[in-house]
């Protein structure tokens, strides 16, 4: 079945994951990477997630999950290793409309979580709906070669870029045209070298004489 691409917010929102082993370990920290409130449900916890818990970063109940548990949730992850307890958590999620990916059982996911390839704000992520995690893998690893750490450094640019000229005259026809020409041009090719004059005399021919990266905030920092 074909999944709807998106990527969601969670940061300030309360996510549970029920299951305290290494997977979960690992839902629980992307989770708290995208800044979102987490509560683990699990009778135990990795020394990892014992030390999470400890220093307050997540709650804990200290027991199996129970039904009424995802009360109150915007996400949850199922990691458990009861096929029975998952079909259960399943059934929670779909009458109380909260998301849910249980582990390795795509049939009772209402979303699937993809391999994603991060450069700063750049986010790729690949998913095969569940079919293959591994081919996902390889093709993110493909990716990766291809996308350098100049795809960070030309997104921090545009992204200031943009706000400069958010703030200027300029009609949005025009900006559109100064974005084309940038992303379009040697740009990369130029960060990829670590060329900072280049890149100056890039920003000058399609942004104004007065553009350049120590203009942006971002001299000695390309």
């Amino acid at each position: 079945m074909r999944s709807y691409p998106v990527f969601l917010r969670v940061a300030g929102r309360s996510c549970v994951v029920i299951g305290g082993g290494r997977v979960g370990e690992r839902k629980v920290l992307s989770l708290l990477d995208g800044g979102a409130r987490v509560t683990v449900i699990s009778p135990t916890l990795t020394e990892g997630l014992d030390r999470l818990f400890v220093a307050g970063e997540v709650e804990h109940r200290r027991r199996r999950y129970q039904p009424g548990d995802l009360e109150g949730f915007f996400l949850a992850y199922a990691a458990t290793n009861e096929d029975r307890v998952h079909e259960e958590i399943a059934r929670e999620a779909a009458s109380a409309g909260v998301l849910l990916n249980v582990v390795d059982r795509p049939h009772l996911c209402t979303f699937v979580v993809p391999s994603v390839l991060t450069r700063g704000d750049l986010t790729v992520a690949v998913s095969t709906a569940g079919g293959s995690p591994a081919l996902a893998r390889r093709v993110r690893q493909t990716i990766a070669a291809v996308l350098g750490p100049e795809y960070e450094q030309a997104l921090v640019i545009l992204a200031l870029l943009r706000d400069r000229l958010r703030a200027s005259p300029m009609s949005s026809t025009e900006r559109r045209r100064v974005f084309t020409g940038l992303v379009e041009s040697e740009l990369l090719d130029c960060l990829r070298a670590g060329d900072a004059a280049a890149v100056d005399r890039l920003l000058a021919h399609y942004a104004g004489a007065d553009c350049t990266l120590a203009s942006l905030g971002m001299e000695g920092k390309h």
